[in-house]
């Protein structure tokens, strides 16, 4: 059910998911979806968010595993965020990012941790490859802040480019921050 949520709010945003939808598209008993989750769909989308948040700190630490520099962690993020939009035909966004704008409690704090969490953990992996931990920081918000915002406009523009743009300027102040703590 939880995978099923996370395409639907990834493909149309939070308004589009239907709970029906969840449970036609997960094929699980119409039962279960209230047991699993009695608070409905603000529940369901809170954990989601989680989930997802969590599916992206462990391909930043595999993508970080890979890396040799700062440079090549954010290329291979803002890379793995490109192909899978491009994969998606422009029609998959973020788990997180639709949450950010609603009213609920629940749902903004599910949406800050999500993010919080994705920016330390990219943080955390440049300072490992050499950044200091002010630099990290920030750049690691531009990342996010960069790949966001390529989703958005690349799935408007159909077409790449966003992420290519982002890519540039972003392993550019990658190479130009200083070493160390």
């Amino acid at each position: 059910m939880i995978g099923a949520a996370r395409e639907i709010i990834r493909e149309r945003g939070y308004h589009a998911m239907s709970l029906a939808e969840v449970v036609e598209r997960s094929a699980a008993p119409r039962g279960s979806l209230y047991y699993h989750f009695p608070q409905g769909k603000q529940q369901i989308a809170a954990e989601t968010a989680g989930i997802h948040a969590g599916e992206q700190l462990a391909e930043i630490r595999r993508l970080a595993d890979a890396a040799t520099s700062p440079a090549d962690l954010i290329s291979g993020y803002v890379n793995r965020a490109r192909d899978g939009m491009v994969a998606s035909g422009y029609g998959r966004g973020c788990a997180i990012a639709p949450l950010v704008a609603e009213t609920s409690a629940e749902l903004s704090e599910a949406s800050r941790l999500g993010f919080t969490r994705i920016i330390e953990t990219i943080a955390f992996q440049l300072i490992v490859l050499g950044l200091g931990n002010a630099a990290a920081l920030e750049l690691a918000h531009a990342v996010i802040a960069g790949v966001q915002g390529a989703e958005v406009t690349s799935r408007a523009l159909r077409g790449p480019e966003p992420f290519e743009a982002v890519r540039g300027v972003l392993v550019a102040r990658a190479q130009v921050h200083p070493e160390g703590p």
